[in-house]
């Protein structure tokens, strides 16, 4: 019996780094590229719009928005702003996406699962504030402010998220350093040290507290500059093998759990209780770089169908595989308590078989 698959939905022509997907508009955003490095490999952020065709869901190709020398590593998504990290800088990208009257988006054509490429579609080239057209939809993206976020002695921004309510915007590199900016200005609000190398991960929460994941093994929560808590690993979890095992990427639904290794497996768990529902080893063949769900809200639910969630991962591959949880078979209520008072008629006539006069 061979290895189990998952369905290629798209296929870019450089590795990919990093993916969102926009919850009102259904675009698969995936981005990446070969750096500055002269090997031909172009840069660019990739914008995808996700159909259901002939009952399968399909990707295809709205918009390449060319990012020149500049590769990106790391998204994060407010509204119609995309932020990105591309070496030391953040770059912030307005994407907005109108339903032209009058045309309706093709639906026919193949019926193979995976890209599809429209007819007359743009070179991969855009420049800023290119539009590209399509039947039924039109994408315009424009480059917005930049700001240099990491400054060691080898800069790379590798983490980037917005707060709850999109204002601002946390950045974490290589040297160690959160900063936190002003959206759209980009006017840098706060900066402090939080550990002693590259930043992995951090979040900001409603509350305006901020967590960070370091390379030194620590987890810190701040309240602004100001350290609230921390865990050390090495002192807190277990114990460490000789064989180094870890993550790449994680991504959480609310329900579910979404994970890709460095050796590009990728695993579907329930959120509350690890249980695990959905693992194909070594989808990708090689780290996985992104995970992203599609989201619970928006177009979500019309473009999931019968399943009960779709999980997007990219990888240095250049490819984007689609994994399909399909909804798992529950026994309705009715049919409990039908079977419940069946159990119940049952033992009392086995009793009253058994013992005469029971009732």
């Amino acid at each position: 019996m061979g290895r189990r698959r998952a369905p290629e939905l798209y296929r870019a022509p450089f590795p990919l780094y990093a993916l969102q997907v926009d919850p009102s508009t259904g675009l698969l955003i995936a981005a990446g590229g070969g750096g500055a490095a002269k090997t031909g490999i172009k840069n660019g952020v990739h914008f995808l719009q996700l159909e259901r065709i002939n009952g399968r869901l399909s990707a295809s190709l709205l918009h390449s928005h060319d990012t020149e020398t500049r590769a990106t590593m790391n998204l994060a998504l407010a509204g119609d702003i995309l932020a990105a990290g591309q070496d030391a800088h953040c770059q912030l990208l307005r994407f907005q996406a109108h339903q032209q009257k009058g045309n309706k988006a093709e639906k026919a054509g193949s019926k193979e699962q995976g890209p599809r490429q429209r007819k007359g579609a743009a070179p991969a080239e855009k420049k800023c504030g290119a539009e590209t057209q399509h039947e039924g939809l039109e994408l315009r993206v424009e480059n917005l402010q930049a700001v240099q976020t990491d400054f060691s002695s080898d800069p790379l921004q590798k983490v980037v998220c917005f707060n709850h309510d999109n204002t601002l915007l946390a950045t974490g590199g290589t040297d160690g350093y959160v900063r936190v900016w002003k959206v759209p200005s980009l006017e840098k609000v706060l900066e402090f040290k939080a550990h002693e190398g590259e930043i992995e991960d951090l979040a900001l929460g409603p509350d305006g507290k901020l967590v960070t994941v370091g390379r030194d093994l620590k987890a810190s929560v701040w309240q602004k500059d100001q350290l609230v808590t921390q865990l050390h690993w090495q002192e807190n979890g277990p114990t460490f093998s000789s064989t180094p095992y870890r993550y790449q990427a994680c991504s959480e639904s609310g329900t579910f759990l979404g994970l890709g290794t460095v050796t590009g497996s990728v695993a579907i768990y329930i959120a509350f209780s690890l249980q695990c529902l959905y693992y194909v080893r070594e989808a990708h063949g090689i780290v996985v770089t992104d995970v992203a769900f599609l989201p619970e809200k928006g177009r979500g639910p019309e473009l999931l169908g019968s399943h009960e969630t779709a999980l997007f991962s990219v990888a240095v591959d250049s490819r984007c595989q689609l994994h399909l949880l399909p909804s798992r078979q529950s026994v309705p209520v009715w049919l409990l308590l039908l079977l419940c008072v069946g159990l119940i008629v049952v033992t009392i006539l086995l009793l009253q078989s058994a013992f005469p006069g029971f009732l």
